[in-house]
């Protein structure tokens, strides 16, 4: 088979074998989660509302804060997800208020590389006591909302957290002194 043979199959799809001391490709493989911001006192004063945020121990042993988050199950809906999420990564029960956006990001384990959504929500507490339980979180927290800003170890979380106070603000304006609580 000449070089422009070759070259014609390797482009339709064929596979060729990794040459003696290469590294074969990555298999890519598509991951959907959910997960969100639970907030308590959205009723209340902007500063005493809290967030509760969970704290993970990284390879270097440096404690990153980030929004709880898992994978859908067959079944389930992202907001359903999210709610279980929260549920079962702090010890809190909540409900979707709103959708808060997606991060998608890259990432390789396991001799895999993996292409990842995560679509968060705001949710209002509705009970339950902080927990650090689950086998994946070492810390679980209150956060004022004011401080999720530097606290949150991810810059796409961050934002989203900026979004999170931002659609608060208006909700709150929406049910001024003068107005009914949405509840």
């Amino acid at each position: 088979m000449s070089g422009a043979e070759r070259a014609k199959r390797n482009r339709r799809g064929v596979r060729r074998r990794p040459r003696s001391g290469e590294k074969p490709a990555l298999r890519t493989v598509r991951e959907t989660s959910a997960g969100g911001l639970v907030v308590d006192g959205l009723d209340g004063p902007r500063e005493k509302q809290c967030a509760a945020l969970i704290g993970r121990t990284d390879r270097r042993g440096r404690l990153l804060w980030s929004l709880p988050k898992g994978h859908i199950e067959s079944g389930e809906t992202p907001e359903q997800t999210a709610m279980r999420e929260v549920a079962e990564e702090t010890g809190i029960s909540g409900t979707v208020l709103a959708p808060l956006g997606s991060i998608d990001y890259w990432f390789v384990t396991e001799g895999r590389r993996v292409h990842k959504t995560v679509h968060h929500y705001l949710l209002r507490f509705l009970g339950g006591q902080l927990s650090d339980a689950d086998v994946e979180v070492t810390e679980v927290a209150w956060v004022p909302l004011e401080e999720l800003g530097s606290k949150l170890a991810y810059a796409d979380e961050r934002k989203l957290a900026e979004l999170a106070g931002e659609m608060i603000a208006r909700m709150d304006s929406d049910t001024g002194p003068d107005r009914p609580s949405a509840e």
